[in-house]
């Protein structure tokens, strides 16, 4: 039997775990905590993602070592590698997705359009960064902060210092020009170890208070252009890093353009439509790629949206009498601001899936989509 370990024990993990179970895949996982979601479904070793030891536990024997958070840090990880440890995706694409200017200037290495944006590291520095790029624009920091968090909004002189006192001990920082975007998109990709590339569909995605409330996926509206224009840079990225697994690209689309925002290298919130909406899903598709199989049919079976359960739980008897709609509870206990489940839904056409998801907001908690 192989055996795969997943440092991170979240939703994600559990996902990835769930979906290399009938692969035949033993999973192993390392989380701080011991009652972490994917600990029902794998063999979880208990201690902080940065602990060579508990590392090395989680990891012995494994045939492959992934992750399902981008915040794991790279150090360790590389020192799996020098130890002989087969680690994918690699840990320079981990590296890079750490640190937003690192990652900008990665993307426009490679010809792919991103917003303005310069490096902070002094309150005279900011002066000189809004000097050049303008109001508006975003402060944020360059390492950390996730669903809104550790970023601030800057239009007027009042507003830089709010940010500065607000963000400066989370420096170093960077300042992101304000896009007028028309909307929010996502590209996934996996990459084989042989090269092979499969992407999804392009996801229109909707947040509210910085966290992802909505997926849908295809994105209306899309045309052969602008879906190989994404294809075309989560290529680029794959590419640049020798990549193996799942990526995510963030798009901002402006009018035809498409500019980058983020990536993920893992699998994504955006992606969970393709559990029941794809062929197969963007956790299979992951594992297969790490474990050097062939990947997966990537074509979606209809239209498909993902609502997240943030802070609270539906009843699941009200969701499951919803036609195409799927529970998925992640075993967290709810509080305020927590992705705590998701609901997929699948249709025969655009309008039967508004009709469902229409349907389905009636049933979900206020706080919830």
């Amino acid at each position: 039997m192989s055996t795969l370990a997943i440092l991170g024990g979240g939703q994600l993990g559990r996902m990835l775990a769930l979906a290399a179970i009938p692969l035949g895949v033993e999973v192993r996982t390392l989380d701080p905590v011991a009652g972490a979601p994917a600990a029902t479904v794998s063999t979880l070793t208990v201690g902080a993602l940065d602990d060579l030891a508990a590392l090395r536990k989680a990891t012995a024997g494994a045939d492959v070592v992934t992750y399902e958070w981008e915040g794991v840090p790279a150090g360790p990880v590389r020192a799996l590698v020098a130890e002989g440890h087969a680690v994918h995706p690699s840990p320079d694409a981990l590296e890079v997705s750490q640190d937003r200017v690192d990652e900008k200037t990665t993307f426009r290495a490679l010809d792919i359009p991103v917003a303005e944006f310069e490096a902070v590291d002094d309150r005279t520095g900011l002066d000189r960064a809004l000097e050049r790029i303008g109001r508006p624009a975003i402060l944020k920091t360059r390492r950390g902060g996730y669903d809104g968090k550790g970023q601030a909004v800057i239009t007027t002189t009042a507003d830089a210092e709010r940010a500065w006192g607000e963000l400066a001990a989370g420096a170093p920082l960077i300042l992101e020009a304000m896009v007028p975007f028309d909307r929010e998109l996502s590209i996934l990709a996996a990459r084989a170890v042989d090269g092979e590339v499969r992407t999804w569909p392009l996801v229109e995605n909707d947040h509210r208070d910085g966290i992802l409330r909505v997926s849908r996926a295809p994105a209306a509206g899309v045309d052969a252009q602008l879906q190989a224009l994404a294809d075309a840079y989560v290529r680029a990225v794959l590419e640049r890093f020798d990549y193996v697994g799942v990526l995510t690209v963030e798009l901002f689309q402006c009018g035809d353009n498409l500019l980058a925002n983020e990536m993920a290298p893992r699998v994504h919130n955006s992606g969970h439509w393709t559990i029941e909406g794809s062929r197969t899903s963007q956790f299979e598709n992951h594992v297969r790629a790490v474990m050097g199989w062939p990947l997966g049919d990537t074509a979606s079976v209809g239209p498909a949206a993902m609502v997240n359960c943030i802070g609270v739980l539906p009843e699941p008897a009200a969701v499951l009498a919803v036609p195409g709609a799927s529970l998925h509870r992640y075993g967290k206990a709810p509080r305020p601001g927590r992705k705590v489940g998701h609901v997929t839904v699948v249709a025969g056409s655009p309008a039967e899936l508004d009709r469902r998801l229409t349907a389905l907001r009636t049933v979900l908690p206020a706080d919830i989509g």
